[in-house]
């Protein structure tokens, strides 16, 4: 299911929801265990858990930005900077599973946003299907993704700078 993307007055607001069949501490693990994030997001790293945290990201050039957690509640919120923008995945437990949200903030659009936001929708794919022990052709889901959001971003209106 696509992102919902809405307009604010400080930017946009992409929400994922994902209803998954797993208890809550299965999808925290997802989130925060280094060994599982790395199966589903390479380069993404939690250095250091808790309010006063941080996460790295492997730029894939030698170089690594370091992303402050702003928001850290055990088993239920992570929140961090990505770049200008900000992060927050919720881990709320649901009768047969989890309800996992997670919510980019994005400040400014880019010619790049639609790519960060599908690849966020693939990252979440993946996860997704870590949990069920399923198998997920990571391009096949960005070549069909991508070119959703694309047009998402476009029917907004949105010129990019």
């Amino acid at each position: 299911m696509i992102a919902e993307v809405t307009q604010t007055e400080q930017g946009y607001v992409a929400t994922f929801d994902r209803k998954l069949a797993h208890v809550p501490e299965q999808v925290w693990q997802m989130l925060t265990d280094n060994q599982k994030v790395h199966q589903w997001f390479s380069g993404l790293q939690l250095e250091k858990p808790g309010k006063d945290g941080f996460l790295s990201f492997d730029m894939g050039n030698g170089n690594f930005e370091k992303m402050a957690i702003t928001d850290f509640e055990e088993n239920k919120q992570l929140g961090f900077e990505w770049g200008e923008d900000h992060v927050s995945f919720e881990v709320t437990p649901e009768e047969g599973g989890t309800r996992l949200r997670m919510v980019e903030t994005i400040k400014v659009l880019t010619d790049h946003t639609p790519k960060d936001v599908a690849g966020w929708h693939v990252c979440l794919d993946v996860l997704e299907a870590l949990l069920d022990k399923k198998g997920i052709d990571r391009t096949l889901e960005w070549e069909h993704w991508y070119p959703e959001y694309k047009r998402l971003f476009e029917s907004m209106r949105v010129s990019f700078e």
